[in-house]
C-alpha cells in the first residue's frame, strides 16, 4: 500500500478529479487509499467532478465577495493610537476599541502594521 498523504491541497485533490474520466464514487474510493481521513466528502467530489465536465478548466478557487475582516481605515485608527503611545498594549487598544475582537487588533499590531515586541536589557546604566 503507498504512502498516505497526511494534508492534501484542495487544488491537488481538484486536479485529480480534472484529469480522471471516470465516476465520482470512483474517484474517491481511489483517493480515499491515498489520502487520510481529511480530504473532499464524495459529495463536494460529485460537484467539482461536475463543473470540470461543465467546461471549468481552473482548479483553484474563485476570489469570494464580501467585506474583508480588517478595513483599512480601522488600520489606520490603530496606527495612529500606537503613535500617540509607543508602549502599549493589546490590552490598551482594546479598551480603545471595543468593537473590535482582541484577535482581530493582533493580527493589525503584527501582520499588517509590522510591529514586534522589543526587549531591552540594562547593564549598568546602559541599555543593550
Amino acid at each position: 500500500m503507498p504512502q498516505q498523504i497526511a494534508n492534501p491541497a484542495d487544488s491537488e485533490i481538484r486536479c485529480v478529479i480534472r484529469f480522471l474520466n471516470v465516476k465520482a464514487a470512483e474517484i474517491h474510493q481511489h483517493a480515499s487509499e491515498f489520502y487520510e481521513e481529511n480530504f473532499m466528502s464524495e459529495g463536494m467530489i460529485r460537484k467539482w467532478f461536475r463543473a470540470f465536465k461543465d467546461g471549468r478548466t481552473n482548479v483553484h478557487d474563485g476570489e469570494r465577495s464580501g467585506r474583508s475582516s480588517v478595513i483599512e481605515d480601522l488600520v489606520q485608527k490603530v496606527d495612529g493610537k500606537v503613535r500617540e503611545n509607543r508602549r502599549f498594549t493589546i490590552s490598551f487598544l482594546s479598551n480603545e476599541f471595543p468593537q473590535v475582537s482582541r484577535s482581530v487588533l493582533y493580527g493589525i499590531v503584527t501582520e499588517h502594521l509590522n510591529y514586534r515586541k522589543l526587549y531591552s536589557l540594562c547593564s549598568g546604566g546602559i541599555f543593550l
